[in-house]
């Protein structure tokens, strides 16, 4: 298992888990990061953060912080 930190643009993870302070696990929660979903790597920034995902038709930037809390299943 990776985090979707170490997911490269163009990779795809399933999520299985969110980890980390409550606060930020509702808040993950709450703009759609669930178990089961596939989160899709759309780009990183130049420096590493923040970086952009989709998740169903909806388009997310994280923190890299925030996208290790985030275990994923990588698929092929």
């Amino acid at each position: 298992m990776a985090t979707l930190d170490q997911l490269q643009p163009g990779q795809h993870g399933r999520i299985e888990t969110l980890a980390g302070d409550p606060a930020l696990v509702q808040r993950l929660y709450e703009i759609g990061l669930l178990e089961g979903e596939v989160a899709e790597v759309l780009g990183v920034s130049l420096l590493g953060d923040p970086i952009e995902i989709r998740v169903g038709n909806t388009r997310l930037s994280l923190r890299r912080a925030e996208a290790a809390a985030v275990t994923v299943t990588h698929l092929a």
